[in-house]
């Protein structure tokens, strides 16, 4: 790129970096909105919520880089339209095509990012994600223990601890076990979920034990240490169920049997991969609408707020139908290469009409300048 290209794919990019942060805060707000429940209700810490929340970025990529392209374009050309810049590079001699060559390399970067990241990134983050959330889902922890409240737990243990440590370790602990007409119960000051032997366990400190025999005589014991297992209490049928958007492309177009059952059939699978490969178009489309509005058609000395209007509705709508056209898909198996061919048309169309005005127009047989000249 020559010296001035430089400058305007400077001034673009700047904008649009702002625009993309700027919706990646709000989609990061947004998850950890939506994680807070983390914290509430699994007594999960901070750490565990941030992990979950920015391993959702990934897949927020695909719509947040498009818009941000697009915004941030077009406020990078509105400024520089508003300080006559593009004016005096159109005065040095630099053609329509030079002046949109930065624009285009930006918007091929771009779509770059969001190819790597659809096919490598969001599967990956989307599959730590969801092991993260089975973890905690089926955490001892979370399952058994709430602060200050009695929980019931499978074959009639029932728990109760007083207090919650941010380190995990529980105070006053309280434990009840029901089996048909005998009845155990464990206290102890002090306890910790752990695993021995990859077998889930209880280690209590300082507590005692507590058992009628068949007799009817009551039988206790005080231990300084001892270690109660769980793996009575704890259900291990339970797997990790992923979702199309879990998937690697690889996995998408030849799925398992397993898959086809757990994750979705096989036309959602094969559209949602269909749909990773298509979504970086709309980064060029993103772009050549956004050019299209400020660079199209003739100057105005009004502004250019009515092209940039259109061109934001026109944008709004393709990127709705390509959303339309994905859930057709998984439907009509045939449909998807509408989406590669939806964004390839929109950006054929506005090219189209960004160098309309470089090749003169011929009036019309019927036009008024022609019935003129037959008159004169």
């Amino acid at each position: 790129m020559t010296l001035i290209q430089r400058y305007l794919f400077r001034q673009i990019a700047l904008p649009v970096i702002g625009a993309c942060a700027s919706l990646a805060g709000i989609g990061i707000l947004s998850q950890s909105l939506d994680q807070l429940e983390v914290i509430v209700e699994r007594g999960q810490s901070v750490w565990v919520m941030l992990k979950l929340t920015l391993l959702a970025v990934p897949q927020l990529f695909a719509v947040i880089l498009p818009i941000g392209l697009f915004v941030g374009t077009l406020i990078a050309l509105t400024r520089l339209q508003r300080e006559q810049e593009l004016t005096a590079a159109y005065a040095s001699g630099m053609s329509r095509w030079r002046m949109v060559e930065p624009g285009a390399r930006l918007a091929a970067i771009v779509a770059v990012v969001m190819l790597v990241t659809n096919v490598f990134v969001q599967p990956w983050a989307q599959r730590e994600a969801r092991d993260q959330a089975f973890e905690i889902r089926t955490d001892l922890a979370a399952l058994l223990v709430e602060e200050g409240r009695f929980v019931q737990g499978p074959n009639g243990l029932t728990v109760y601890v007083q207090e919650i440590g941010q380190n995990g370790l529980l105070k006053n602990l309280f434990i009840y076990i029901e089996d048909g007409d005998e009845v155990t119960t464990w206290d102890a000051s002090e306890a910790r979920f752990g695993r021995v032997d990859g077998q889930p366990v209880l280690t209590m400190r300082a507590g005692s034990w507590q058992q009628y025999s068949s007799a009817g005589v009551l039988q206790q014991l005080s231990f300084d240490g001892w270690v109660f297992q769980l793996a009575p209490y704890v259900s291990e049928a339970e797997t990790v169920r992923y979702k199309p958007t879990d998937l690697f492309l690889d996995q998408l177009f030849n799925p398992t049997g397993r898959l086809v059952e757990t994750a979705g059939s096989r036309g959602e699978l094969l559209a949602e991969a269909h749909a990773r490969l298509s979504s970086p178009l709309y980064a060029l489309t993103a772009m050549a609408m956004a050019l299209t509005a400020l660079l199209g058609g003739a100057f105005s000395r009004t502004g250019y707020s009515g092209r940039i209007a259109q061109a934001s509705a026109a944008f709004l709508l393709v990127r709705i139908i390509g959303y339309t056209v994905v859930a057709a898909s998984a439907w009509n198996s045939w449909l998807n290469i509408l989406q590669y061919l939806l964004p390839i048309a929109a950006t054929a169309v506005s090219l189209r009409l960004l160098f309309r005005g470089l090749k003169p127009r011929r009036p019309g047989t019927w036009s008024v300048s022609a019935l003129k000249a037959r008159v004169t």
